[in-house]
């Protein structure tokens, strides 16, 4: 199975920076795309940022200018940096993966998961 790993979050300043990040793990056998998705209570969960394994990068207008997420093939990583964190910025941040997995003998087989979910708060 494919584990989506997330750190990061917590409590956050009002125009500090924000930095997550996410490892996949287990039988994966390649990575498309990951990102983030942020959801608050009462709305869809909405894309953050997401960025593929060649590199090219999708961001919410809310984060576009004052974001970064980069991508660590070699460790199925992905790293999300949003800076000049607002109270819009709160919500809890999953991690998504899209590529292909192995079970047991059979496979590749199409892999679309989530992470467990961290939680941001923006208060001073």
């Amino acid at each position: 199975q494919v584990r989506l790993t997330e750190s990061g979050g917590g409590l956050v300043q009002p125009g500090d920076s924000l930095r997550l990040s996410c490892t996949a793990s287990g039988t994966i056998w390649a990575i498309n795309l990951m990102g983030y998705y942020r959801q608050t209570p009462g709305k869809e969960r909405e894309l953050v940022a997401t960025i593929t394994s060649g590199g090219t990068e999708d961001y919410n207008d809310s984060v576009k200018g004052r974001s970064t997420i980069s991508i660590d093939n070699a460790e199925n990583t992905i790293y999300l940096r949003v800076n000049n964190l607002t109270p819009e910025d709160a919500g809890v941040y999953y991690c998504k993966a899209e590529g292909l997995m192995k079970i047991g003998g059979f496979g590749p087989l199409a892999y679309d998961g989530w992470g467990p979910g961290t939680q941001v708060s923006v208060s001073s």
